[in-house]
């Protein structure tokens, strides 16, 4: 877990190069970046160029430290938690940043019945849980593997590029009353996300077929940070996740 903050650096992700006197030479010592699971804690607290220091990790799967280029665990995901942009002291994630990030998942309020387990659990008498293994990491390149076999028919592929390229040409697809809300639509990586997420969720409801409502399901979460909304659709209160369910 790292706790992004205004004063982080991008080598305090990566690693940098420390000199040791004793052998006259740079060593490289390696980030928490180097670890099967990153939790970015507040990622839009740091400014933008912390934030691009997840770029390479994220794409390619490996960080440069001065000339050398590093490889990441086989294992590799980033999460991350960001504050509403309304609050003081936030940093928008850059689109290129955004991109990367497979699922956008929107935390609400707890319900009622919700907030009370936490109350009990936090400021009860009852110790704090502690985590249990669930899966280990060769479970879950096994899972993966699985996953890679799902079936995904031609029809539903074209269905998913069908989407994705509805949001670029909303006038094509019938849609031009929306031309005008969206600045920029989807990139190519939302098509593969997409096909990618519902084969998953596929695989999460025990089928071995993807449907369209598998896609549908999944869809929202896939695209809800990958369209950017026009300045008319901001000042009438329109945001992505309102164009993508109509």
């Amino acid at each position: 877990r790292i706790q992004f903050t205004p004063d982080l650096l991008p080598a305090d992700l990566t690693g940098t190069l420390i000199f040791s006197p004793k052998d006259s030479e740079f060593k490289v010592r390696k980030g928490p970046l180097f670890s099967n699971l990153v939790l970015a804690d507040e990622i839009n607290r740091a400014p933008a160029k912390v934030q691009s220091a997840l770029l390479e990790a994220m794409q390619e799967r490996h960080v440069t430290i001065g000339n050398d280029t590093y490889p990441l665990p086989e294992l590799f995901l980033v999460l991350a938690t960001q504050n509403p942009i309304e609050q003081e002291g936030t940093y928008p994630l850059a689109e290129a940043q955004v991109d990367r990030f497979m699922l956008k998942v929107r935390v609400s309020y707890p319900s009622k019945a919700e907030e009370r387990a936490i109350l009990e659990r936090m400021a009860g008498s009852q110790q704090t849980p502690t985590p249990q293994k669930v899966a280990t990491p060769q479970q879950i390149a096994h899972a993966r593997q699985i996953v890679s076999q799902i079936y995904i028919d031609e029809k539903i592929k074209n269905y998913i590029i069908e989407l994705v390229f509805a949001t670029r040409d909303p006038e094509g697809h019938k849609l031009g009353a929306h031309k005008h809300l969206l600045a920029y639509g989807a990139s190519p990586r939302a098509t593969i996300a997409l096909a990618q997420a519902s084969k998953a969720f596929a695989f999460l409801n025990g089928r071995g077929y993807v449907t369209p409502e598998d896609v549908k399901s999944i869809g929202p979460d896939v695209l809800r940070h990958r369209l950017i909304v026009s300045y008319e659709a901001e000042a009438e209160n329109i945001t992505s996740e309102h164009l993508i369910q109509t």
